[in-house]
């Protein structure tokens, strides 16, 4: 996991230790149903980047972020279609989806609002919930592979998407997801640092051009 530097990443870090904690009240070991709502959760991100960014470059009339648009609406498409792949295996009551509902409305006004003002705390915030979901899904792994899981077939949409054998089994679901996981972390505390130079650089070319403009008043 990337160590927190300042205090957007404390924050960020906070704030994926409170979610975490809701996730274990809620569900503990239950790492199916815990999957279905956390996934519903972590297909927002990347929607409400790509959209925030593609109006962006069309305010600006700019190309250049095509390729960041992209990463992360099919962030949010891969995130989706785990959410699809652990429905079918932990079948959601009705209390479940009522609160997949509520859980995705309150996070998903609560992502706006910080990608709008603090776009870097925000791909920050998601590199460390990817980096969780990893150690989540590592931990359902390890219940499957001990034997305390039953270790069923996977979903026929899972081995399609995946390209896994035919017989693929619910341990070899995961391993994927949670390699699709990792590369989200990954990419999200890339985009965190290239905003946090980017911001760095900015500032430190506003300070060099003070100290020019104030040199030559002198």
């Amino acid at each position: 996991m990337n160590k927190p530097k300042n205090f957007s990443d404390f924050f960020a870090l906070s704030m994926t230790k409170f979610f975490r904690l809701i996730a274990d009240t809620f569900f503990a070991r239950r790492y199916g149903h815990r999957a279905v709502v956390l996934e519903t959760i972590a297909g927002v991100p990347g929607m409400v980047a790509g959209m925030l960014i593609h109006l962006r470059s069309l305010r600006s009339m700019q190309t250049g972020y095509g390729e960041q648009i992209r990463e992360m609406l099919a962030e949010a498409e891969n995130e989706r279609m785990h959410l699809m792949f652990f429905i079918e295996i932990a079948k959601p009551n009705a209390f479940e989806r009522i609160l997949v509902i509520a859980a995705q409305g309150v996070f998903m006004t609560f992502y706006l609002f910080m990608y709008i003002f603090f776009p870097k705390t925000s791909h920050r915030m998601i590199g460390y919930f990817e980096d969780e979901a990893v150690k989540s899904y590592t931990e359902y792994l390890n219940l499957v592979e001990s034997g305390s899981v039953m270790n069923i077939n996977a979903p026929k949409l899972a081995i399609d998407y995946y390209g896994l054998p035919k017989d693929a089994r619910l341990s070899d679901l995961i391993r994927s997801v949670r390699a699709d996981e990792m590369h989200h972390a990954e990419v999200n505390h890339t985009y965190a640092e290239n905003l946090e130079q980017s911001s760095y650089k900015s500032g430190y070319s506003k300070t060099k051009e003070a100290h020019i403009t104030d040199k030559e008043v002198a």
